[in-house]
């Protein structure tokens, strides 16, 4: 971290608000970090990612002027990081860390790493109720591959861990960067698909209400994974396999703070609600790899306010 920037208590930085979380206190929102790489298709330092994001929350503030809200006043902890992840002892260890922080924090958020932690930090957050749960991607790739990397863990939560695929729903999915057989097995395995070219003429909000509706629909809990892929390469240069025309970065941060807007909703609905059972439990961030960013830091940088926007709609 730059210990050189300039410092004014009325501009209180993001990264003081994120505290290291104690051994027994509850959240609002708990962080840590998987950095996961060696799996990874695409060579990566992806391991370099989870302190380089957490770095980046000191450019910013902690105040959204739109809705005119202070997310400082949400209890926000640092749980640390996974130590190795890339190994059946390292998954093992993502999924009780995850399953630890979803317990203490109401929303928990992850920090790659390639693609391949969210398979652990989804399994670890759905513990027992597997049956019930749902998962959102926002991925121009399926990750529906076989064998273990950061193109499986979609794949792996299915035929491993038990997950059904018509509780999928994946945002963004970008044309000429997935195989037909990959686009099959998608179809084959019920998973609901809102591809890049959809989302040209739709707003957020109207997304998510969609995504929920489908990844919710047994009441169970919601993973999120962003896949910062699903980005527009000019603003992910740290992203090895982001293509031209994708998502926007400030689409982008629009989806996080729905994100994070629908699982303050469901933390606040009544407990006589099917519609509040649905509940994102949890978001990853993945597929950055902290040393390619460019010059200016633009990737982790949308990373951290990825962060602050699902705060932010957390709030609402």
């Amino acid at each position: 971290m730059n210990h050189h920037v300039h410092e004014d208590p009325l501009w209180p930085r993001a990264s003081a608000w994120l505290k290291e979380a104690d051994e027994t206190s509850n959240y609002d929102l708990g962080l840590f970090g998987i950095p996961a790489n060696l799996t990874s298709i695409s060579k990566t330092h992806a391991l370099l990612t989870p302190n380089a994001i957490r770095d980046a929350l000191q450019r910013y503030s902690t105040f959204n002027w739109s809705i005119q809200k202070d997310v400082a006043q949400l209890s926000f902890a640092d749980f640390g990081d996974v130590v190795d992840p890339d190994s059946p002892e390292g998954e093992q260890r993502t999924a009780h860390l995850a399953q630890q922080v979803s317990t203490r924090s109401k929303l928990a958020i992850g920090l790659g790493g390639d693609n391949s932690v969210t398979y652990a930090m989804a399994k670890g957050v759905y513990a027992d109720h597997i049956a019930t749960a749902g998962l959102i991607t926002f991925d121009a790739h399926h990750d529906l591959r076989d064998g273990i990397s950061n193109g499986s863990p979609v794949r792996r939560l299915i035929e491993e861990a038990g997950l059904n695929g018509k509780r999928i729903v994946q945002i963004g999915i970008a044309d000429f960067s997935n195989s037909h057989s990959y686009a099959q097995r998608a179809k084959d395995f019920g998973i609901h698909v809102i591809p890049r070219t959809a989302l040209r003429s739709r707003n957020a909000a109207d997304v998510v209400a969609e995504a929920l509706e489908v990844a919710g629909a047994a009441g169970g809990p919601i993973h999120v994974d962003f896949d910062v892929d699903v980005c527009d390469r000019s603003v992910v240069p740290a992203c090895p396999a982001a293509a031209p025309g994708g998502l926007s970065a400030d689409e982008f941060r629009a989806y996080c703070f729905e994100i994070g807007k629908a699982s303050g909703r469901a933390q606040s609905a009544t407990a006589g609600n099917s519609a509040a059972a649905a509940q994102i439990k949890s978001v990853d961030f993945t597929e950055i790899d902290a040393s390619a960013d460019s010059a200016d830091g633009r990737t982790v940088r949308l990373a951290a306010l990825g962060i602050l926007e699902l705060a932010a709609g957390f709030m609402l």
